[in-house]
């Protein structure tokens, strides 16, 4: 399937980024892929980064804490607290970045998943609320946009070899 959806918008004036995307997939798998330790760390960060997950609790009041790691070695650690969990359709967290010891650094922004599954296909729109415009402004100049692409293009082809499995 050629040409999939993909939205990446920046607003400002409300302080969220958006993301849309179609994965060739159906929605019980790209569900796991965000919602499973095992999964998650195959895909979520920006070659040659990788991503370490120390522990995950996929559930409300649970949490996921993880690492993105760069080829020499370097941590950068991050915290997701799970705030509400609809399976197989919507689940909304807190993510902020984190020291090694847990200490979150906020403000954090608001994520809020969302999967349907029409023909075949997947569609994941993701709200990225931040109370902070310069917390966004910082996760932008970082290299979110490109860094995001990257892994969602990553899970693409995750997502294909799973499901022939």
């Amino acid at each position: 399937m050629k040409n999939l959806l993909f939205d990446f918008i920046v607003d400002k004036t409300t302080k969220t980024v958006f993301v849309h995307r179609a994965f060739n997939a159906d929605r019980s798998l790209v569900w796991d892929a965000f919602t499973k330790q095992e999964i998650l760390d195959q895909w979520w960060a920006p070659k040659p980064w990788s991503s370490k997950t120390k522990f995950m609790d996929f559930k409300v009041g649970g949490r996921r804490f993880y690492a993105m790691v760069s080829p020499e070695g370097q941590e950068h650690w991050s915290i997701q607290k799970y705030t509400f969990i609809s399976p197989k359709t919507n689940f909304k967290m807190l993510n902020a970045f984190a020291d090694k010891d847990e200490n979150p650094e906020l403000p954090g922004s608001d994520w809020d998943l969302n999967f349907s599954e029409q023909n075949g296909a997947t569609k994941v729109s993701i709200a990225i609320y931040n109370e902070s415009l310069v917390r966004m402004e910082k996760m932008i100049e970082m290299g979110f946009q490109g860094g995001f692409t990257m892994t969602l293009d990553y899970l693409e082809k995750l997502l294909g070899t799973l499901s022939k499995k």
